[in-house]
């Protein structure tokens, strides 16, 4: 008997991945409206300012370090009633948070990034933001992250993971 991937539950079944399924060219307006929204957002609390990530990176101001913490203690919190309260995907599956290992790569990535979220003034996610909100320069720091993660991916088999 042939069982249907979407109707599976069993324990070792994984995530319905929402990117195979096929659905009208309408269907993505949603992440369309969520991104605007966030992006406004992100402007309107100075979270993509180049001047507030700078006070930040110079300790000269608290703003950027709320914004962060407070996204931290969320999702702690999210995590902890995920996980206490058993809750599952809107197909009713298990949310597995799978454990993970610390390396050293790590480091050297943080650093990298938080080096380049230093000089730029910009970390992927407010790019768009930036850009949206008319910092055309941006574009420049939004092609850089594009090759970088394409330069990432042709080395990361030779990095120290």
């Amino acid at each position: 008997m042939e069982t249907n991937k979407q109707t599976d539950f069993s324990k070792d079944a994984m995530c319905i991945n929402e990117s195979d399924k096929k659905h009208p060219w309408w269907y993505d307006i949603k992440y369309l409206i969520v991104g605007i929204i966030f992006g406004i957002t992100f402007v309107k609390a100075e979270i993509v300012s180049w001047f507030r990530i700078q006070e930040m990176f110079r300790l000269e101001s608290f703003h950027m370090y709320g914004v962060i913490g407070t996204g931290v203690v969320i999702g702690v919190i999210s995590v902890q009633i995920i996980k206490r309260f058993k809750i599952k995907t809107i197909y009713k599956e298990d949310i597995v948070i799978a454990n993970k290992t610390f390396n050293k790569g790590q480091i050297y990535g943080g650093l990298i990034f938080g080096l380049g979220w230093a000089i730029t003034g910009a970390c992927p996610g407010p790019l768009f933001a930036q850009i949206g909100a008319g910092f055309t320069v941006v574009a420049v720091t939004f092609l850089s992250a594009i090759a970088g993660t394409w330069f990432y991916g042709l080395i990361k088999d030779k990095l120290p993971h």
